[in-house]
């Protein structure tokens, strides 16, 4: 007795070229260029917490012995760096011309970034010139986190300082985080 086997034509095998003529190289290269934001993010915020950051003399230091104007150095670096390479990724996906909606949406973020950018520096300036000596500023979404070099903020500081994210990042002042770093 012979057993023959027959395909089922429910069971079909995956296939690449199938699954590119449905999806298209538009969805990879939006996935790739998703993927890609999601992992420089999360070093962004994995990296300074494991004392990653490096300083100019490119030899790595305990976090414990570097100096306050490394660790607004080194986080402004850090947060230059993950922006550069989320707008690289934008560029990419506009770059490959793929489909509308997703170039629209990718210069959207784009001059995003670039807005919350230019308010993170006016916010910094504005800090700086109130007579603190450093700090940094980072918008996420609603809500700002400022570290200020400083040993102990007065409440009226702190007044100051929500009153400037708020004009100046339209964020509520219940949203602003300071922290202050001695």
């Amino acid at each position: 007795m012979r057993i023959i086997r027959t395909e089922d034509p429910e069971k079909k095998r995956f296939s690449f070229k199938e699954f590119f003529a449905k999806h298209g190289k538009r969805s990879l290269a939006v996935a790739g260029g998703v993927l890609i934001i999601c992992a420089a993010v999360l070093l962004n915020v994995f990296l300074p917490k494991n004392g990653a950051a490096e300083p100019a003399s490119g030899k790595n230091l305990p976090v414990s012995s570097q100096s306050e104007e490394d660790f607004f150095a080194a986080s402004t670096l850090n947060r230059t760096r993950a922006r550069d390479e989320a707008i690289e990724v934008l560029h990419t996906v506009i770059d490959l011309g793929e489909g509308e909606e997703a170039a629209v949406k990718a210069l959207a973020d784009i001059a995003r970034i670039s807005e919350d950018m230019e308010k993170e520096a006016n916010i910094e300036t504005l800090i700086k010139a109130k007579g603190f000596e450093d700090c940094i500023a980072v918008i996420s979404g609603d809500s700002v986190n400022i570290v200020v070099k400083c040993d102990s903020l007065l409440p009226n500081e702190v007044a100051q300082i929500k009153e400037i994210a708020y004009t100046n990042a339209d964020v509520l002042p219940e949203n602003v985080i300071i922290t202050p770093k001695s």
